[in-house]
């Protein structure tokens, strides 16, 4: 669609494959939204008329109770190498009429695949002697017809229940009961597409903020800026100190222990991090362990420990590759306070003809960077 940038899309029953021309020139744009907790969407425009096939395509074959899956890969590929964007499944279409006589704008909006793991409800299937990391390997094992690996990261006390005290049973659909699973012990859940079209992980993990950084965002360094637009905000009050409470075994009394939101998954990004001015009373953990405990108030000091909060946009083929959501990167150019690693929370590809462009938020735990030289 530009320089260096290619677009292949896929659509198909369970299995996509690449759609046809006339398919590609109806397409007008595509936008696809990935963001840190929270599912993937994406939404396709196409302009067609009145009389066109795609209207079977999309209405008629999405909605039958013969073909209850309809899946879609965007696939963007920058300087030879292909970045999957989504792999999910449709669920709306809308119909608009145009200004001129017999044209029309189809809209399709879909999610990722974690969608499809919400349409039945299983409650009741029992799982005897199995701790939570078995049991969401076994639930996403149902979704390898549509391409799903699990990856699942044990937590640091794994609970096996012995059958004769309790035996756990599901609750709700696969997706609700996966991620009830996650919140006990402060990890999030989250469906990677790719590396290869048609193949996504389901990750069952901590939400890691260490890695490689991707390329810096270059700010006012002439040749070499590669962004639009950013703006940082810096909100210290909204950082709350979570207090969760732990039974002591032979008194019963209740212990609170407050808890920092720094661990070796979530180092600090910035020297000075903010000061909590309130505190946030965690209830129900008195009937975990301590170590299980600890690990959801570390899960509830992450979510208010992001001060620093950054707002962009970026040309794809200026910045030279694909700008990934729950990764880390570099920032270059912005000041003393924000310069640094950030941990990209969301970003929205927005890709028409002859344009690719993104609009992404950054966030970090505190000002001035922890890195004597930022990496380009």
């Amino acid at each position: 669609m530009i320089r260096d940038v290619q677009v292949s899309l896929m659509i198909g029953p369970v299995v996509p494959i690449p759609v046809s021309r006339d398919v590609l020139d109806a397409l007008q744009s595509i936008t696809v939204t990935t963001a840190s907790g929270s599912a993937s969407g994406f939404q396709l425009t196409f302009t067609i008329s009145t009389r066109s096939p795609l209207h079977t395509l999309f209405l008629v074959t999405g909605g039958t109770s013969a073909i209850p899956i309809v899946r879609v890969v965007i696939v963007a590929t920058v300087n030879g190498t292909p970045n999957v964007l989504i792999d999910g499944v449709m669920t709306s279409h809308q119909i608009t009429p145009g200004s001129g006589p017999g044209q029309a704008t189809l809209t399709v909006t879909g999610e990722d695949l974690t969608k499809a793991m919400d349409f039945i409800d299983f409650s009741g299937i029992p799982y005897p002697a199995m701790p939570a990391e078995a049991r969401v390997a076994l639930i996403c094992a149902k979704y390898a017809f549509l391409g799903v690996l699990p990856m699942v990261i044990p937590s640091v006390l794994i609970d096996v229940p012995i059958p004769t005290d309790r035996i756990p049973r599901h609750q709700g659909t696969d997706l609700a009961y996966v991620r009830s699973l996650a919140d006990e012990v402060g990890y999030v859940f989250a469906m990677n597409p790719g590396p290869a079209p048609g193949t996504s992980f389901a990750y069952w993990g901590p939400e890691l903020k260490i890695g490689v950084p991707q390329p810096a965002l270059n700010l006012d360094m002439d040749a070499h800026s590669n962004v639009e637009s950013l703006q940082f905000t810096y909100e210290p009050d909204r950082k709350e100190l979570p207090i969760v409470y732990i039974q002591e075994p032979n008194s019963k009394v209740p212990i609170p222990i407050p808890i920092p939101d720094i661990n070796p998954l979530n180092p600090p990004l910035g020297i000075v991090p903010a000061i909590p001015k309130r505190l946030e009373h965690i209830t129900g953990t008195a009937k975990y362990s301590p170590i299980r405990g600890a690990l959801i108030g570390l899960a509830k000091a992450s979510k208010t420990a992001d001060t620093v909060t950054g707002n962009g946009t970026l040309d794809v083929a200026r910045y030279g590759r694909v700008l990934q959501a729950r990764k880390l990167v570099g920032v270059r150019g912005a000041g003393l306070a924000f310069d640094g690693l950030h941990y990209v929370k969301s970003v929205t590809h927005r890709i028409k003809r002859g344009e690719y462009k993104q609009d992404f938020t950054l966030a970090r735990n505190g000002l001035i960077s922890t890195l004597p030289k930022v990496p380009a």
